[in-house]
């Protein structure tokens, strides 16, 4: 099962293998009331553990997953940061690594490393050496976001971002190549933008809100970064997340192609009422089937 818990809602999902493949097995989404989750880096994020609990309860209710005890939790980009560190030798100790990684993240991160929570990925390879993706987040602030399952009598057994899921439910699907495709995902708090070759993650940002930068200058930005530094062109394919047909639209026209909605029903089977409700299911569904291709 897996738990998003992000600015206006909650959601919870399950994933089952039938004969056909996997499918959604059960789904719920509960709305959150303004306030009630505020995802930033530092500083409270959650109001009142007891409000989205009872919101989480509610949708666990719903979707008839109440007897659950264990799940995947999914936290807003918002409340980690993301950083591509290249090396050019690896350690080969994975402990020496993890030194690394740390030393070079403490020099951006603005809280002390003993409080948080870092962890890593590879992202990509090449002649520059090894890409790997660093996260680190407050362990005060994911634990505010632990205490909401906790309280629902689930423990939270892995945390995950929501747009590394967005990407994993896009390669579940299928429907990426070789070749270079951008994800946008949007939420009130702020926006991601990553681009892929492939599998490989080759580039990740993200922005708050507070910082007043239009989405097409990110976009722009982003299209241009991929064009000076990434040797690329067009992109192959372009996916949105969290909105609506009309910036869909306009992110496609900026960037002369059709942008797409995260369409999960290649992945896993589900039946739903509208795209905001598919969409809805995107990083959960993303984060039950990342063992088979995970970002």
């Amino acid at each position: 099962m897996a738990i998003e818990i992000a600015n206006r809602r909650v959601t919870v999902l399950s994933v089952g293998r039938t004969s056909g493949g996997p499918a959604v097995t059960a789904h719920a989404t509960e709305p959150l009331p303004p306030g009630a989750v505020t995802p930033s880096l530092v500083g409270p994020n959650i109001a009142a553990t007891g409000v989205v609990a009872e919101a989480l309860k509610r949708a666990l209710e719903r979707a008839g997953l109440r007897a659950a005890r264990r799940a995947a939790l999914i936290v807003p980009d918002a409340i980690a940061r993301v950083s591509l560190l290249t090396f050019q030798q690896v350690p080969a100790k994975a402990a020496d690594l993890d030194q690394l990684i740390r030393w070079q993240m403490k020099k951006g991160t603005p809280f002390p490393l003993e409080e948080a929570q870092v962890t890593h990925l590879p992202a990509h390879s090449g002649e520059g050496g090894t890409t790997f993706a660093a996260v680190v987040a407050r362990r005060d602030v994911i634990a505010q976001y632990e205490a909401v399952t906790e309280a629902a009598g689930i423990h939270a057994g892995l945390v995950d971002l929501s747009s590394f899921n967005v990407m994993n439910a896009i390669m579940a699907a299928g429907a990426t190549s070789t070749a270079d495709w951008l994800v946008v995902c949007l939420a009130p708090e702020g926006t991601t933008l990553a681009i892929l070759r492939g599998t490989q993650l080759m580039f990740y940002r993200h922005r708050a809100a507070v910082e007043a930068e239009p989405l097409s200058a990110l976009v722009h930005q982003t299209a241009m970064f991929h064009e000076d530094r990434l040797g690329g062109s067009r992109f192959s394919r372009v996916w949105v997340s969290g909105t609506s047909d009309d910036v869909r639209d306009d992110i496609g026209a900026r960037l002369g192609l059709a942008a797409e909605p995260v369409d999960v029903r290649p992945a896993a089977n589900v039946t739903v009422e509208s795209m905001d409700a598919l969409d809805a299911l995107a990083a959960g569904v993303g984060v039950l089937l990342r063992d088979r291709k995970a970002a």
